[in-house]
């Protein structure tokens, strides 16, 4: 059988996108298709389109919606393991869908600039893409780049509506630091927060780290970082009693004071440049840049005083906070800040929509075979 997609980076990830008219509507035969179009049984995913990193193995099936825009379904492909997470959100992927919802008509152009409304149906998560479309034309191609990439591509602004909720919710333990015992080992310090994502943020220092990692240093912390998510996911929340730990959520990293570094193009970066260092995983890999999720967690955290965010930054920070990641510096806009609770967060993306294509799916894959 085959399934018609269409391939699309978003940022720093690419990201199958589907028309929900084109793909089974049932959680479990949907799966099943992802796995065998993704060749996801396999660490190397060679016998599928599956791109065999976190940030190259995601896909979303897109669809009309009742109210203005569109609705999205986000699914983390699994590398070598044959399923799928569907417990998070991915901005980048979410940069794509707008582009996508503007390109394929599901969205009206108006004028110089189009938004796009995004509901993401795994969390619940609103988005809103601001997509370049100058004199009412859809571009395929543009000049805006993000840091982990040269290439340039079509500028979308994405920003994340109430990524907090309440208080209750961006603080799941109802703390905004607090130690936290990993192992047999001294307790790391940590925040706790739920704002674009579940994440832990742990004070680099409190764990003899600097914060500024390369991504050899962080691939060989990542046993010990998972160990970390696996233990704040039961106080987070996230984890039922007699449930075996994911590695979707909650997202995990650590922060530390800026410092001068050279990214993974080779470009030089100054402590001035930016506010706080942060080092992301993504699943069980090191994150290339930063989850969009990730920062809008890190910016929220940075609103609070006490966090583990805010004691790098000196107290809690004003609408720009300035991220220095291992691929450079990704800058958020949290605006619309009441009670310590961002409202509107933001930051700048870009898109290209890469193939039109269909994908030749076993017929293991199919639901007609399931």
């Amino acid at each position: 059988m085959h399934i018609p997609a269409t391939l699309v980076r978003g940022g720093t990830s690419k990201c199958w996108l589907f028309n929900q008219v084109e793909v089974p509507a049932g959680r479990g035969d949907l799966e099943r298709l992802l796995v065998a179009a993704y060749g996801a049984t396999d660490p190397v995913e060679l016998d599928g389109v599956g791109g065999a990193t976190p940030t190259t193995s995601k896909a979303a099936v897109v669809s009309a919606s009742p109210e203005p825009g569109v609705d999205y379904l986000f699914a983390q492909v699994g590398i070598g393991t044959g399923s799928v997470e569907w417990t998070s959100n991915c901005g980048n992927c979410a940069t794509g869908v707008a582009l996508y919802a503007v390109t394929k008509g599901m969205v009206p152009v108006t004028g110089d600039r189009t938004r796009v409304v995004m509901r993401n149906t795994n969390t619940g998560a609103v988005l809103e893409g601001i997509v370049d479309t100058p004199g009412g034309v859809v571009q395929h191609f543009g000049r805006q780049t993000v840091p982990g990439t040269r290439a340039g591509g079509v500028a979308v602004g994405l920003t994340f509506r109430d990524p907090a909720g309440t208080v209750a919710l961006l603080l799941p333990t109802g703390r905004t630091a607090q130690d936290l015992r990993v192992g047999d080992a001294e307790p790391v310090h940590v925040s706790m927060v739920t704002a674009g994502a579940p994440v832990v943020l742990v004070d680099a220092a409190s764990a003899g780290r600097s914060g500024a990692e390369s991504l050899e240093r962080m691939t060989a912390d990542v046993p010990w970082l998972r160990t970390v998510r696996h233990t704040a996911a039961p106080l987070m929340g996230l984890l039922r009693p007699g449930e075996e730990p994911g590695d979707a959520v909650p997202k995990v990293g650590l922060v530390g004071p800026p410092v001068p570094y050279t990214t993974t193009l080779g470009e030089p970066i100054g402590a001035e440049d930016y506010d706080v260092s942060v080092r992301m995983l993504s699943m069980n890999a090191p994150h290339p840049a930063i989850g969009l999720t990730s920062a809008v967690a890190v910016a929220a955290a940075g609103l609070l005083q006490g966090s583990v965010v805010s004691r790098i930054t000196s107290g809690p920070t004003d609408e720009w906070l300035r991220l220095g990641t291992p691929a450079g510096v990704v800058a958020v806009r949290c605006t619309d800040v009441r009670d310590g609770l961002p409202h509107r967060v933001t930051v700048q993306r870009a898109a290209r929509l890469l193939a039109d294509a269909r994908i030749y799916v076993p017929e293991a894959g199919s639901p007609q075979a399931a």
